[in-house]
């Protein structure tokens, strides 16, 4: 049995310069922190003939025999895709679940890839450091499969800890965040995370945004330009300790984004954001790509229980969540590889 988790981020800001029609062009900046909340996977190898995947999140299962190609469509084509990659045949079962529901702007998916490389490398004794592992994980969602997604997510969940990721044409780059230990954890005791009780599709943002970020659409590239100033001002108010003025730079941060795609708040969000403003929070953002998720709010000890008391009235979940520092990893392996059959599939199988 080989057991594999890799952690959830929440990100501050510089989201979407992250995306290469972006960064290509201009370089991209994402400040972001890891969580404890994790994406698992078990494996598990026998002398069977079959691959066999479920998923709890999607109470999905997938059976595969050896014979045939193996197609990363439909159902669990994540799994699919990454198995496909290194070969894997046949002789191994895997189990997959997140801690967070999918779609909720914590990037469970990334998250997944990170875990499955990790853990199918680590299989098949095929050691990879973190900076390989979250770019093979970022070119099988991006190239392989097809997702107009960024980068900041596979890198944030393979390297954990509050970073720095710079974005450019010649690569990703991870630099830890320099702050004085108390301040890191005021922070902490000061992020609340409350679920608004709807996951999204977060594709049709995402493919907006690419779409006008490579048109050269004016306003799009002026709120990017924008929301990475803002990523670079979040740093210094980090490194610095000005939590207030983190606050207030999670906020405007929030607004720009807001213009990048149709879809980003709901009025449920407006009307939430607003709410916990008004009982005390300082400022905020929904996670990930929007439209739905997690809200994010920094706000003092002695609001938070005001805050949470008025936004659970209108429905939401507040969730309690640390910072994570060690990123993917392997929790236990004691599996075996002789029974596996490993052979190159032919490529391309399918391209979506």
């Amino acid at each position: 049995m080989l057991i594999a988790r890799a952690p959830m981020r929440i990100s501050f800001g510089g989201g979407g310069t992250d995306l290469e029609a972006y960064y290509a062009r201009y370089g991209g900046l994402v400040i972001s922190t890891a969580i404890n909340k994790y994406f698992y996977a078990i494996i598990t190898t026998d002398e069977s003939d079959d691959l066999q995947v479920i998923s709890a999140d999607y109470r999905s299962l997938f059976r595969h025999s050896p014979y045939s190609d193996l197609f990363w469509d439909g159902d669990l084509a994540l799994p699919k895709a990454i198995l496909h990659h290194f070969g894997i045949r046949q002789g191994l079962n895997l189990f997959v679940a997140s801690e967070v529901p999918p779609g909720t702007g914590l990037a469970s998916s990334s998250a997944a890839a990170v875990t499955l490389v990790r853990a199918v490398s680590t299989l098949l004794e095929q050691p990879m450091t973190k900076q390989e592992v979250a770019e093979l994980a970022s070119h099988i969602e991006i190239t392989k499969m097809g997702m107009p997604i960024g980068k900041q997510d596979q890198y944030a969940s393979s390297f954990g800890g509050l970073n720095t990721i710079t974005f450019s044409s010649e690569g990703v780059t991870v630099e830890p965040l320099t702050m004085a230990p108390d301040v890191r954890q005021t922070l902490e005791r000061r992020l609340m995370l409350f679920f608004t009780g709807s996951s999204r599709e977060s594709t049709s943002i995402l493919k907006h945004q690419r779409k006008s970020t490579q048109e050269q659409d004016g306003a799009v590239l002026t709120a990017l330009h924008h929301i990475k100033q803002l990523a670079a001002q979040i740093q210094v108010s980090l490194e610095r300790g000005d939590l207030e003025e983190f606050a207030r730079l999670l906020h405007a941060s929030w607004q720009e984004k807001r213009r990048l795609a149709p879809g980003l708040s709901t009025g449920l969000i407006d009307a939430c954001y607003a709410l916990a403003l008004e009982k005390g929070a300082v400022g905020g953002k929904i996670t990930g790509a929007g439209g739905g998720g997690f809200l994010l709010l920094y706000c003092h000890e002695q609001a938070q229980e005001a805050v949470t008391t008025a936004l659970e009235a209108q429905g939401l979940k507040r969730m309690n969540f640390h910072f994570d520092r060690q990123g993917a990893k392997v929790l236990l392996n004691v599996a075996s590889f002789d029974s596996l059959w490993v052979a190159p599939y032919p490529e391309p199988a399918l391209q979506p």
